[in-house]
C-alpha cells in the first residue's frame, strides 16, 4: 500500500513559478516509478511527467522546457518544478505512483495561473 500526499499548490500570476511536491509513505519508493497528471474543469485527465526508477524522465509536449520532475529518495519525495506558468496550466495536479501491478494517487493539489 502507497499513501501520496501533494503540496505547494496556489494562485500565481502567468510567468511565475511554483514547486509541487509528492510524499510517499510506505515501503519501496525507490524501486517505484512516479508521475504527474493534470485535470482541469471539465476536462479530462492528462499526462504531464514521468519519473522512473533510475531517475529517467518524459514529458508532455505541453509543458516541456517549462516543468521539470525530480525525486529524493531518501526523503521519499518526487517534485514538479514548474516555471513559466500559463492560464492554461490551471488544473489540479495528481501525484501517481506505480508500485509492482498496482498504481495509486494522491488527492490533488490545486494550481490556479492568474492571466
Amino acid at each position: 500500500q502507497v499513501q501520496l500526499v501533494e503540496s505547494g499548490g496556489g494562485l500565481v500570476q502567468a510567468g511565475g513559478s511554483l514547486r509541487l511536491s509528492c510524499a510517499a509513505s510506505g515501503s519501496g519508493f525507490s524501486a517505484n516509478a512516479m508521475a504527474w497528471y493534470r485535470q482541469a474543469p471539465g476536462k479530462q485527465r492528462e499526462f504531464v511527467a514521468h519519473i522512473t526508477s533510475g531517475g529517467g524522465t518524459n514529458y508532455a509536449e505541453s509543458v516541456k522546457g517549462r516543468f521539470t520532475i525530480s525525486r529524493d529518495n531518501a526523503k521519499n519525495t518526487v517534485y514538479l518544478q514548474m516555471n513559466s506558468l500559463k492560464p492554461e496550466d490551471t488544473a489540479v495536479y495528481y501525484c501517481k505512483a506505480y508500485a509492482a501491478v498496482n498504481y495509486y494517487w494522491g488527492q490533488g493539489t490545486q494550481v490556479t495561473v492568474s492571466s
